[in-house]
């Protein structure tokens, strides 16, 4: 008997439908070719979204549910800045059960929307020597140790939605665009703070690190660590989607600090934080919609 089960390209086509149709109903609007994803604590930067139509997680076809205390679990739409953009207000991760395909579907279907820029956000321990908590950095480069690749199986050339993309082996030379980090360090500057970069190093999770573990990591080159934010790296670069990532650091590593590490701490110190993050997106996003007007000319 033939399946007819509809395939994983067939769930991202008709979850982004879903989604074009409210945001086009209620702004009138093509979709947005911004897009944001807020990490732990962070989620309080949609509230600049003026007039927003928000969209739960749960209404969306097929769409993962965010199970973790500081992920609202929503997609948040409309002007940003004057500028129209689509958040996520918190993400899913591969702790919480979910699969390779399911913690990077959500970026998938903002591809299949016409997303051509996304900013990743994250809650990171800090690793590096001087980085203090509530300091935002702009991530430079990865490493992923989170065991897995996303895209690992039958290459899908159909999310291939922009020239040169969907390749089954693409580059990674430039997983964060060196354009938006001068951008964000730009803005940066504007809001009266200077935006370090640094290196994040992804882990499976949800156990936090042992200290043994962070000596290997800081010996790596790796400046931040955290539970997220890689697998969607990979999937937007590989759907030719421009990213820009930026930890915030919500705790001293282990072993950097007399304190024991909690996910309580790390959602406090974003909650901290989120009012800078808000401005500087806020003041970002025109500078980001200004390039895309370019290279699209």
């Amino acid at each position: 008997m033939v399946s007819m089960s509809k395939t994983y390209f067939d769930r991202v086509m008709g979850a982004a439908a879903f989604l074009r149709e409210k945001l086009e109903s209620a702004t009138g609007e093509a979709a947005p070719q911004i897009a944001m994803v807020l990490g732990s604590g962070l989620g309080a930067a949609a509230n600049a979204v003026e007039q927003p139509v928000i969209v739960p997680y749960a209404e969306i076809p097929h769409f993962p549910r965010s199970t973790v205390e500081g992920h609202s679990g929503r997609i948040v739409a409309g002007p940003l800045n004057g500028v129209c953009v689509v958040i996520m207000q918190g993400r899913v991760h591969y702790y919480e059960g979910y699969t390779p395909e399911q913690v990077t579907f959500p970026m998938r279907v903002l591809g299949a929307l016409g997303v051509r820029a996304v900013v990743l956000t994250n809650a990171a321990g800090g690793i590096k020597e001087g980085y203090r908590v509530g300091q935002l950095v702009a991530l430079a480069d990865h490493i992923n140790f989170t065991g897995f690749n996303p895209l690992v199986g039958t290459n899908e050339a159909r999310f291939g939605f922009r020239p040169g993309s969907g390749l089954r082996f693409f580059d990674m030379t430039e997983a964060y665009s060196k354009a938006l980090r001068a951008l964000a360090r730009e803005a940066a500057q504007e809001e009266g703070f200077e935006l370090d970069e640094g290196v994040y190093l992804a882990l499976s999770g949800p156990s936090f690190e042992t200290p043994a573990e962070i000596r290997a990591f800081r010996t790596l080159g790796a400046t931040l660590v955290g539970m997220s934010t890689v697998p969607e790296t990979i999937v937007a670069r590989h759907m030719g989607i421009e990213v820009l990532g930026i930890s915030c650091v919500t705790n001293l590593a282990a072993g950097l600090s007399a304190t024991r590490l909690s996910h309580e701490e790390v959602f406090e110190a974003g909650r901290q934080v989120e009012d800078r993050l808000a401005r500087l997106l806020e003041r970002l996003t025109p500078k980001i919609a200004a390039r895309i007007r370019q290279t699209a000319e």
